[in-house]
């Protein structure tokens, strides 16, 4: 049978109803990826697997969280869905308002807003207002409003927003036969997918659809990682757009599946975040966006760190699609050879290349 989008295929493991709209874009379902050339090369001894939410329909993870709290928002005959955010968050909330007959109001912060996100809010038809100021004022705003105004939050301190969301830990435990991995490692920007994730493994165990439970791992970058540092980032930056955020809705969440789980939330360097975006591409065939390759970004880490034993199985969340964010591209690969339109010339660079 045909994928239907995860509100129908996790009923049994959801907040539904008879009342709740199955509205769907067919999210979910994404592959588990095993990496070939990675621990051939550098990463031996580990099994390590790649879910690639990119491959969702706005090319986010966050469309899992989006079908459940808007088709919940639905249910209670909301007629607008409004949220903060850094660019997938406002991606899938407008396309999915747009599917269910909506309105989406998007509110962004200042600064470098990656344009692949904010030409899906603009095209699916959301109103978008940039705030001068960074995430978290923005979302600050966003509370308000809701408080003032009939209009349903969708960020992911929208309970439904998780729900949706911990169907990818599901998905993992389904794909590896059965079984949850040894390690499960995460980007941390809101730290709703870190929480979500811990839910999932937790219900499919207390079901008894796996015996096991993942260590949790997350890594925030280095300008922005207040759980890491213990407070709160004023002023958080980096390159990876979708986890610059300096205060955490899901910070309690984050660090509970932490620590229920044994595992760390640990930082790492743009140059790092860069370098295994780069590999992802150039190695596996995955082209993902910066943000997302914070995971790998951990697990070199602590590969190298002998963190790790022998076998271990790995996952690593990839957030989003690299066509998020193109411009990074060019930051960090070369300039195309131009050359004369002539056979020869074009022999001479392939000679040099092979």
């Amino acid at each position: 049978m045909a994928w239907r989008g995860i509100v129908r295929e996790f009923k049994d493991f959801l907040p539904v109803s008879d009342r709740t709209p199955e509205l769907s874009l067919h999210e979910g379902n994404t592959p588990l990826i095993e990496a070939w050339n990675l621990v051939q090369e550098e990463l031996k001894n580990l099994k390590l697997y790649f879910k690639f939410e990119g491959l969702n329909p706005t090319a986010s993870f966050k469309d899992r969280g989006m079908a459940m709290a808007i088709a919940k928002a639905l249910e209670e005959e909301s007629r607008a869905v409004i949220c903060a955010s850094t660019g997938n968050t406002s991606a899938s909330a407008a396309a999915y308002a747009a599917r269910a007959g909506m309105t989406c109001i998007v509110l962004i912060p200042r600064g470098k807003i990656a344009r692949g996100k904010l030409s899906q809010a603009l095209v699916h038809g959301a109103a978008v207002i940039q705030v001068e100021g960074n995430f978290d004022e923005a979302l600050g705003i966003v509370k308000a409003i809701v408080r003032r105004h009939p209009i349903t939050l969708v960020n992911s301190i929208n309970p439904f927003r998780l729900e949706g969301q911990k169907t990818a830990a599901f998905e993992v435990c389904e794909q590896m036969g059965g079984s949850a991995p040894r390690y499960h490692v995460l980007p941390v920007g809101n730290a709703g997918n870190i929480t979500a994730y811990w839910m999932g493994y937790k219900e499919y165990r207390e079901r008894g659809r796996v015996t096991g439970l993942p260590t949790m791992l997350g890594f925030q970058a280095e300008g922005a990682a207040p759980i890491v540092l213990g407070r709160v980032v004023e002023d958080p930056h980096t390159i990876a757009t979708a986890i610059r955020i300096g205060n955490p809705a899901s910070w309690k969440g984050a660090v509970a599946a932490m620590e229920e789980s044994g595992g760390a939330i640990g930082a790492v360097t743009d140059e790092e975040i860069l370098s295994a975006y780069k590999l992802i591409a150039a190695k596996e065939g995955i082209f993902c966006e910066p943000a997302s390759a914070a995971s790998l970004a951990g697990v070199r880490k602590l590969y190298g760190q002998g963190y790790f034993e022998e076998g271990a199985t790995v996952v690593c969340t990839l957030t989003g699609h690299g066509l998020k964010d193109p411009d990074t591209v060019f930051k960090v690969t070369e300039e195309p050879v131009r050359v004369k339109p002539e056979v020869e010339a074009v022999e001479r660079i392939i000679e040099g290349i092979l």
